[in-house]
């Protein structure tokens, strides 16, 4: 055994040393040839390289180590021509490499950048003879569309607004072929019989209670302003103006109100229907109503109609006797004492101020009597709050006409006696020019407006005050009026109306009783 050990140590040394002799041998050899193969595998490499590369020109793209604006790739040599800001074209050409340059080959433009980009591979330097174009303007059809679309607008927006314009100037013609204040002559029979007229309507209202003094019932007014025939106008003034118009038959005046009258259309309706308000001299109220005729709206009043006008128109083309002097003196004295009043009762009339008196707004009716008209200034006094009502509307009284406390701004507007003295130094005023126009020994005077030789045709507030407040200047009285009895009474009686101390002026009902007394000593009868 220990024999046959050895022996097998000896043999496997033997066969370790054998093969690694073998091993070095078959390193060398094998070695060498990988060597050799490396190489000639690196040569065959380097060959197909150089034959797949390809030379292109460059100009505006190429590299930093280009040689006669050449370069070379293993991709596609390209041309581009490419649009910058301004319309300038500018070319470019080089070379692609090969990753990524079919996308790049096939590139499109946009609206943002307006290129074209050809290339090729078929032989070197061959992009010398691309010549890309640049794409059309299709931008120039987008703007073409966009102003299509704006003409195709404004056309038939023209027609649209043409037609428009037609349509509201045939409405226009057919309003002016028609009265101006036109009111449609639709009969509604259902609330006033045939045969019925104003007076007989009016006195059934009375009569009946329903009103009680303030008008109409509402359906009635309504009624009678949809019947109502314009037929011309009579006057015009900062309110609006006056028509005369008809109601079957019947003469009637229409004050038209402008829009931005509102207010005193308003106040004036509303003093008007007040409960006892009727009187004979103050102007008769027949109805009012608002009437849309889809271009602008009516503001209607109608009233009684004098043909004799206002009591300024009537004293300009008339002179007076005595008798016609104490008539229109008493009548209209009669109408303000009537509205400053105050009626006791369940349906009682309140006092009323009229702060807008002057001879235009006193009516002169067929029999010598006046009524006194134009209550859109009015205020009224609760007597039950003791509150004055006063209107909203920003009309002011007439400059010339006003009182010297309106003048110089110390009325106390929150004591409503206050507007009854003023109301009183405008009747004085009225007096005088009544009394102008009297004859006594054959002489009279022409009409003039108070203190129409103190003050300019239109005088300011500084022209009034100066002389209402400052100088205490009042109209001054001819010396004939001292030698008829008469004209030396209305004298004294105008100047206690239009004393500077409102306090110290007489009062309407003072007033009519002394022309009373004055009429029953000329031995007149109203």
């Amino acid at each position: 055994h220990t024999s046959y050990y050895v022996f097998t140590c000896f043999l496997d040394q033997l066969l370790y040393q054998v093969s690694n002799m073998l091993d070095t041998m078959l390193l060398k050899n094998g070695g060498k040839g990988a060597s050799d193969r490396r190489v000639e595998e690196s040569s065959s490499a380097a060959t197909v390289l150089a034959q797949n590369m390809l030379w292109c020109h460059c100009y505006h793209h190429c590299p930093e180590d280009s040689v006669n604006n050449t370069c070379m790739t293993d991709g596609y040599c390209f041309t581009m021509v490419e649009e910058e800001e301004g319309g300038i074209a500018v070319l470019t050409a080089g070379c692609l490499g090969l990753a990524g340059s079919e996308f790049q080959c096939r590139d499109t433009w946009n609206a943002r950048s307006r290129r074209a980009l050809e290339c090729c591979t078929d032989q070197d330097f061959c992009n010398r003879d691309l010549r890309p174009t640049l794409p059309p303007l299709m931008t120039s059809n987008y703007h073409s569309i966009q102003y299509m679309a704006l003409l195709i607008s404004v056309t038939v927006c023209s027609i649209i607004l043409g037609i428009i314009l037609v349509f509201c100037y045939l409405r226009y013609k057919r309003q002016e072929s028609r009265p101006r204040y036109s009111i449609d002559l639709e009969q509604d029979e259902t609330y006033i019989p045939p045969g019925e007229s104003l007076k007989d309507l009016i006195e059934h209202s009375r009569s009946i209670g329903s009103g009680s003094g303030s008008g109409l019932p509402l359906l009635v007014q309504r009624t009678i302003a949809k019947q109502i025939q314009m037929v011309k106008q009579i006057g015009k003034g900062r309110y609006g103006e006056v028509w005369m118009g008809k109601w079957r038959g019947e003469r009637v005046a229409v004050k038209v109100f402008f829009t931005t009258e509102e207010e005193s259309w308003f106040r004036e309706t509303e003093i008007y229907q007040t409960f006892l308000m009727r009187h004979d001299n103050i102007l008769g109220f027949i109805a009012a109503d608002i009437k849309g005729t889809g271009s602008w709206t009516q503001l209607y009043l109608i009233t009684d109609y004098h043909e004799n006008g206002s009591l300024y128109d009537y004293l300009k083309s008339n002179s007076l006797d005595v008798k016609a002097l104490l008539k229109l003196s008493y009548s209209s004295i009669s109408g303000l004492c009537h509205l400053h009043t105050e009626i006791y009762g369940t349906q009682g009339k309140p006092a009323i101020a009229h702060r807008d008196l002057k001879s235009k707004n006193i009516l002169v009716k067929k029999n010598g009597s006046c009524c006194i008209a134009d209550l859109g200034l009015a205020v009224k006094f609760n007597s039950d709050t003791n509150e004055v009502d006063i209107p909203p509307n920003l009309r002011v009284g007439t400059k010339r006409y006003m009182p010297p406390e309106v003048l110089d701004e110390t009325l106390n507007r929150s004591h409503f006696q206050s507007f009854i003295t003023a109301d009183m130094y405008s009747f004085g005023l009225i007096i005088w020019e009544m009394a102008r126009r009297c004859i006594s020994g054959g002489i009279v005077e022409e009409h003039q407006l108070p203190y129409y030789d103190l003050v300019p045709s239109d005088p300011s507030y500084e022209d009034m005050r100066e002389v209402v407040c400052i100088k205490k200047q009042r109209p001054s009285f001819a010396n004939r009026w001292s030698n008829d009895e008469c004209l030396r009474q209305m004298g004294k009686l105008m100047s206690e109306c239009w004393a500077h101390n409102p306090t110290c002026r007489l009062t309407a009902l003072r007033v009519k009783k002394t022309l009373a007394k004055m009429l029953e000593s000329q031995d007149i009868k109203l």
